[in-house]
């Protein structure tokens, strides 16, 4: 996990712009480059959310991240956060959301006053 970087537009383009990922995590597929830039200036870019990464490969593949159940749409229980989160298709089934999400687990048990 990382922050998401202007330069990550690329990457992201890549695997958002699969027909089958987007709409799996609640989005249309991106249609350009620039339209990923634009995402991770207004959406991805905040402290709860994060670049996935390969060790070593310097390649965004997928992003997750939280956010409080107040004032969500989103079927959640009070005080907990919602975690969203995808990863391109071909990184599917590998255990890697898995490995991502206890990281983020421990570090909002780390930095936050979220209890569950």
């Amino acid at each position: 996990m990382r922050p998401w970087r202007e330069s990550d537009a690329e990457a992201l383009f890549k695997y958002a712009s699969d027909p089958e990922v987007g709409p799996r995590a609640g989005w249309p597929p991106h249609k350009s480059v620039e339209e990923s830039l634009e995402v991770i200036r207004t959406i991805f870019y905040n402290d709860t959310t994060w670049a996935i990464e390969l060790k070593g490969a310097g390649e965004a593949i997928g992003a997750m991240g939280y956010l409080p159940c107040e004032g969500n749409h989103l079927p959640s229980r009070e005080g907990e956060p919602l975690v969203g989160y995808w990863v391109g298709k071909p990184y599917w089934n590998q255990g890697i959301c898995t490995e991502v999400l206890q990281l983020m687990i421990d570090h909002i048990r780390q930095t936050t006053e979220i209890k569950r």
